[in-house]
C-alpha cells in the first residue's frame, strides 16, 4: 500500500472513531477518478438510510461527466433530498480521510444548500 493511501486511511479512522464516540448519524462519502458515491448511515452503522452516486440513472441524467465538481454537486443535492425525505436533517461528515477540497468540498457545499446541517 502506498504512502498517501495509508495517510488517507489513517484520516479516515480518526474520524470515523470520533463520530462513533458522538453516536450520530453519519455521512460517508467515496471518490474514485471516474465515480462519486456518498451515502447516510445510522448511528450504529447497521442501515444505510440513503445514499446517491454518479452510477444513479437520476444523477446520469443530469451530468455530461461522472468524475467532476459539478457532478459531485448534483451527487450532495440528491443525497440531501433523500435523506431529508428519510426524516433526516443532521449528520456528521465522514469524508473518509479525502482533504476537504475539490469534488469533496463542492458535494458538502451542495449538500447544505439542498437542507443537510453538519
Amino acid at each position: 500500500m502506498n504512502f498517501k493511501r495509508k495517510a488517507r486511511l489513517r484520516r479516515a479512522r480518526k474520524t470515523r472513531a470520533q463520530i462513533r464516540r458522538l453516536n450520530v448519524t453519519r455521512l460517508s462519502v467515496y471518490r474514485t477518478p471516474r465515480h462519486f458515491y456518498a451515502q447516510v448511515m445510522s448511528a450504529d452503522g447497521a442501515n444505510v438510510l440513503a445514499s446517491a452516486s454518479t452510477l444513479d440513472a437520476e444523477v446520469r441524467k443530469e451530468i455530461k461527466n461522472s468524475g467532476n465538481i459539478d457532478a459531485a454537486k448534483v451527487v450532495g443535492t440528491k443525497l440531501a433530498q433523500r435523506a431529508t425525505e428519510s426524516g433526516i436533517d443532521s449528520v456528521a461528515f465522514d469524508r473518509s480521510g479525502f482533504k476537504y477540497h475539490g469534488r469533496i468540498a463542492a458535494f458538502a457545499d451542495a449538500a447544505r444548500e439542498a437542507g443537510l446541517k453538519f
